[in-house]
């Protein structure tokens, strides 16, 4: 017996309970890196918009570590979903307009935004991002 094609079933439906938002393994590499620089920060401000994941207030500089398959990144590492092909391009692109919105809004609050990808940490770009914290 086949499912609708818009059925979720009970794996799929675990699998996807279980992804973090916060503390994912990008996130850690990125806090790890800026806190041997020497940089401290708070995570999570509900108070700003799009709830950064890391706020250097002292820099009036926000982080997000963007996953580049739930932010919509147009990376080797991005692809399609081939099962509820609709619910998830929604999904997705509804994603992408919130963190733009998100990021214009603390922009226009005199916030500096970076965003790091997932596909693009490393050390030595941890390190450079870093640098340019300190360096504005």
């Amino acid at each position: 017996m086949s499912l609708p094609s818009d059925a979720v079933t009970e794996g799929r439906r675990r699998n996807m309970a279980a992804i973090k938002s916060i503390n994912t393994k990008p996130e850690l590499l990125v806090r790890r890196a800026l806190h041997a620089e020497g940089l401290r920060f708070r995570l999570h401000r509900r108070d700003l918009p799009g709830k950064p994941d890391i706020v250097l207030a002292k820099y009036k500089t926000v982080i997000f570590v963007h996953g580049c398959f739930w932010h919509h990144h147009g990376c080797r590492y991005f692809a399609w979903p081939k099962t509820r092909p609709e619910f998830w391009r929604e999904k997705l692109t509804g994603n992408a307009k919130r963190d733009r919105s998100a990021q214009r809004a603390l922009r226009k609050a005199g916030w500096r935004v970076i965003v790091v990808w997932e596909c693009r940490i490393d050390d030595a770009e941890v390190h450079r991002l870093a640098a340019r914290i300190v360096g504005a």
